[in-house]
């Protein structure tokens, strides 16, 4: 079995980062300063922002399903065109923190549900997908609960 994960597309954010400060705040998001590594995970190159990078954080939906699960919330986004894109690869942001990995089926509900070290999660990703009713996989940081990347079946 093998996985895919995915950052976020960067072209919907790619005009944040010429905003104001004041043009940002206005809509909810905001321009952060980066003073240490790791601390702001990139949700489109799926790697820590370099200490002095400017990100900007905002709020965003990650399960857009009108289910119970529906959920949004805070993530980062570097000024990048690097979107992470790899088959049984766990990115650097991932492999070095604790995930929640988060299973749903075809009708967006959750059915499998696990905490896993980031060097560790390839073998959960493989159990979970060993179920064929699991259709994706949403990984989380287990510590602040943000959501992390999009995990699918790879072809």
């Amino acid at each position: 079995m093998t996985f895919q994960i995915t950052g976020l597309d960067p072209m919907p954010f790619a005009h944040l980062h010429a905003m104001s400060d004041e043009q940002l705040a206005s809509g909810g998001a905001q321009r952060v300063l980066v003073t240490e590594k790791p601390a702001a995970p990139c949700r489109i190159s799926l790697d820590d922002a370099e200490i002095g990078e400017s990100v900007i954080l905002l709020n965003y939906t990650h399960q857009g399903a009108d289910t119970p699960y529906h959920q949004q919330g805070p993530i980062f986004i570097r000024e990048t065109n690097a979107r992470f894109v790899a088959r049984d690869v766990v990115p650097p942001a991932l492999a070095r923190r604790t995930l929640s990995l988060r299973g749903f089926d075809a009708n967006d509900m959750m059915i499998e549900a696990d905490l896993t070290e980031g060097t560790e999660a390839a073998a959960l990703i493989e159990r979970f997908f060993a179920n064929p009713s699991l259709a994706y996989i949403h990984a989380h940081y287990a510590r602040r609960g943000c959501f992390a990347a999009l995990i699918e079946r790879a072809a």
